[in-house]
């Protein structure tokens, strides 16, 4: 329902209370003068529309038209997304399921990942050990679910390294531009042409060992995928329509880069760190392997496929059911990444 200049809008009770005060203005006239009754209404103009209550005239003043309820709206767009994209939900759900083990790891298992019992040495999977026991009887789902918290955590510290500097290299490369750009520009490039389990192995031979080593040393290379991105989008936005105007209007420039060019240079950046996470997962899962990561007997996904080399012919579930998890996790976020980069050439 659209308006125009000069519509009045008309409430419905008010139309009511209006043929009530005629209807009683009838009924107490004097008999010499009896109501009209062959008298058709006054016909509305055109001009007057009848509306429910106040709010819905107050949104068809403000908007033209009444909105339609976003939410419920909202909602069910959202679960015809979910039904026609299966594959999307099953990455989701894992994703939840694995983050849920790193906070509370108590609620899905009751054994303790550190002790076991020699007496259930090397059981293969059954209904008391999903994914079997080791060689000191410990049961392995125990350790993979307590060792989410170390290979997540990890994870975070490396993407969120990898975001912060390379974001804001992007940021000041594309914007700045000139000597700054190329400076940027020959950094990336080095970072780059060295593979990156190789430059990893490099910075953590420079700063030693440990969990937060290994998160710096995989956060510095990604440095240059969000970097690159980066610059692409404030690239594209700088020459927006909105962004020159806005340096016509005399805004400075660091209000220009914050309120214009940072928020809409964002999006595929995000859809990168959802990408990235898979990727962090598989370096510090290979680094751990490698023997750089949590020391044992401390549970952490590389470090228990590590430990099941030795007994691969005779406990295959050693090796197998952490890798699996591994790759679920990898697999999900590269999933989850896909759906945020098509969203977001869609908008």
């Amino acid at each position: 329902m659209t308006t125009r200049p000069g519509v009045r809008l008309v409430l419905r009770d008010d139309v009511t209370d209006r043929a009530a005060a005629v209807a009683d203005a009838a009924a107490t006239a004097p008999p010499s003068d009896p109501p009209r009754l062959d008298v058709p209404p006054e016909p509305r103009t055109p001009a007057e529309v009848e509306v429910e209550d106040r709010e819905t005239a107050r949104a068809i003043v403000r908007h033209g038209r009444v909105r339609a309820r976003r939410p419920a709206r909202r909602w069910g767009r959202g679960v015809r997304y979910a039904v026609r994209r299966p594959g999307l939900v099953v990455a989701v759900l894992v994703v939840l399921l694995v983050a849920a083990w790193a906070v509370v790891p108590q609620l899905f298992t009751a054994y303790d990942p550190l002790t076991g019992v020699p007496a259930d040495r090397l059981r293969p999977p059954s209904a008391d050990h999903p994914f079997g026991t080791d060689h000191l009887g410990r049961d392995v789902y125990a350790r993979v679910v307590h060792g989410a918290s170390a290979s997540l955590s990890v994870t975070a510290l490396a993407v969120a390294v990898g975001l912060v500097a390379g974001s804001l290299l992007g940021l000041l490369a594309g914007f700045l531009r000139g000597w700054v750009d190329d400076v940027v520009g020959r950094f990336v490039d080095v970072l780059l042409a060295i593979p990156s389990i190789l430059l990893s192995l490099a910075i953590i031979t420079a700063l030693g060992f440990g969990t937060v080593k290994v998160a710096i040393a995989v956060g510095i290379t990604s440095v240059a995928t969000f970097a690159r991105v980066m610059r692409a989008e404030v690239l594209r936005t700088s020459t927006s329509v909105y962004v020159e105007a806005a340096r016509a209007s005399g805004v400075r420039w660091y209000g220009v880069l914050g309120r214009h060019v940072l928020p809409n240079s964002t999006g595929p950046v995000l859809a990168l760190v959802a990408l990235e996470v898979g990727t962090a997962v598989l370096a510090i899962s290979a680094l751990s392997f490698l023997g750089y990561g949590t020391p044992p007997p401390a549970p952490e996904w590389g470090s228990l496929v590590a430990g099941g080399r030795d007994y691969l012919a005779a406990a295959w579930w050693l090796t197998t059911m952490p890798g699996l998890v591994i790759v679920a996790v990898v697999l999900s976020a590269n999933r989850i990444a896909r759906a945020l980069e098509r969203t977001g050439g869609d908008a």
